[in-house]
């Protein structure tokens, strides 16, 4: 401590100093915080939403496979019909 100043003002000036400096430090803490929340908020969030959209989507997915194999099997029997059509008209 100063000898200059008297010893109430430095008290004061040392009260004021290390006041300031906890609120510095609350604040960092609270920035630092928040910024954790939000990743972990991140994080977790679009889990749940996968979660429950994976049901419906495996759902769509089988129903999609089932669709898209008939579909196939179809245009293959298409295409066959085509290629017999185009050999007859040649051997013609």
């Amino acid at each position: 401590m100063d000898d200059e100043k008297p010893v109430p003002e430095q008290t004061t000036d040392a009260m004021s100093s290390a006041a300031e400096a906890t609120k510095e430090a609350a604040k960092t803490a609270v920035k630092k915080v928040r910024k954790a929340a939000k990743r972990v908020a991140k994080k977790v969030t679009p889990k749940k939403k996968a979660a429950k959209k994976s049901k419906t989507a495996k759902k769509a997915k089988k129903a999609g496979k089932k669709s898209s194999a008939k579909k196939s099997a179809k245009k293959s029997a298409k295409k066959a019909a085509k290629k017999k059509k185009k050999a007859k008209k040649s051997k013609r």
